[in-house]
């Protein structure tokens, strides 16, 4: 049986300020990326979302970006590799406390933003978010966008890659997600998203924003939890994938 883990970005409310629906969204996901409290998040919503992710025997991992609250971890930044490994190491350590103290294991670690867009061909910077993995814990899996040479660190390293899709983006012809800017880059249409990942999961096909048919491998389907659709979207993603015989299940 065909099986993919289901993915969501999570505990991205910030003090007074509510984003996404996170108890919600774990009733149908397998893994769940949090927020690290650079981009998004605080100790507070680190620690309320990590418990509720036991509850719901979610496995948890680390959603590290920038230091850009104001722009959410999606502007640019230009770092030296040193600093992006302790930038990692930080990050992840500090979500790795809240998981022990849960009992729980780190499963993996997923670059969020502006910094996962660098994965897709910035070798450099790849290895230096591998660097602070290997240096914590081998055994964390590292998530990467399909096609990105982040998985090619990965694997180098003697870490294990989980190649990730996405549910509702658009791609571009060398598989990197289309730019939010674009029309058409985030797609609406939950009959149309819901095609796309079966094809994907099934086939190992996706068509790009130019009509393009091309390869494409993943391990974990992500499904962004932010938006107003976002619980429905994922019933509806969970009861299509049951009936085309998909086996959701974390790596």
């Amino acid at each position: 049986m065909v099986s993919i883990d289901l993915n969501s970005d999570m505990g991205e409310s910030f003090g007074a300020y509510a984003l996404g629906d996170d108890e919600g969204m774990l009733g149908y996901v397998t893994s769940a990326n949090v927020a690290c409290g650079w981009h998004a998040g605080d100790p507070m919503v680190m620690a309320r979302v990590v418990a509720s992710a036991k509850r719901h025997g979610v496995a948890v991992g680390a959603h590290p970006g920038y230091p850009d609250l104001m722009g959410f971890g999606r502007r640019p930044m230009k770092l030296s590799s040193e600093e992006i490994t302790n930038y990692m190491k930080y990050q992840i350590g500090a979500l790795m406390a809240f998981a022990q103290s849960e009992g729980m294991r780190l499963q993996h670690v997923a670059p969020h933003g502006a910094l996962g867009n660098l994965c897709q061909y910035d070798m450099e910077a790849s290895r230096a978010i591998c660097a602070a993995v290997a240096q914590i814990d081998a055994s964390i899996m590292v998530y990467f966008c399909a096609g990105a040479v982040l998985g090619v660190a990965a694997e180098e390293m003697g870490l294990r890659a989980v190649s990730e899709i996405f549910a509702d983006r658009a791609y571009m012809d060398d598989l990197s997600l289309a730019p939010r800017s674009m029309p058409g880059a985030m797609i609406t249409d939950e009959e149309t998203a819901i095609r796309r990942c079966v094809k994907m999961i099934r086939e190992g096909k996706v068509t790009t924003v130019t009509g393009k048919e091309v390869a494409i491998a993943g391990d974990t389907l992500c499904i962004h939890g932010d938006g107003p659709k976002a619980l429905p979207f994922a019933k509806s993603i969970r009861e299509a994938f049951a009936s085309e015989g998909i086996l959701v299940a974390r790596p």
